[in-house]
């Protein structure tokens, strides 16, 4: 599973991630956060504490697979740092993350599968 491949690669910033390896990524933290933010509401605010040990303990991995999809458009990874740009940075970077990677090999590696 993406996901946890994701997390084998922990602070591995070198290569390139596929569209799906990305965006499962995307779509499992979320499924995370909204069942860790259901369970304080509910239950605890024990759960606001694990929601804060989550979101650290994935910021790495996060920004790591962001970084290897944009080298599968042959991009530097500092690119993320775009998003900080009101309004209009978020946009390129998604725009960028959903758009298919360049085809065969680029600087940043093989194709991924």
């Amino acid at each position: 599973m993406p996901y946890i491949e994701v997390l084998q690669k922990y602070a591995v910033f070198d290569g390139r991630a596929s569209r799906r390896e990305y965006w499962l990524w995307i779509l499992v933290n979320l499924v995370i956060a909204i069942a860790i933010e259901v369970l304080y509401l509910a239950v605890a605010d024990f759960f606001a504490i694990v929601g804060v040990i989550y979101g650290l303990a994935t910021i790495v991995p996060h920004f790591a697979v962001g970084a290897r999809r944009l080298h599968d458009h042959n991009k530097s990874g500092w690119l993320q740092l775009i998003n900080l740009v009101p309004l209009i940075g978020w946009i390129i970077v998604l725009i960028l993350m959903v758009l298919p990677g360049n085809e065969g090999e680029n600087k940043h590696g093989p194709q991924p599968a």
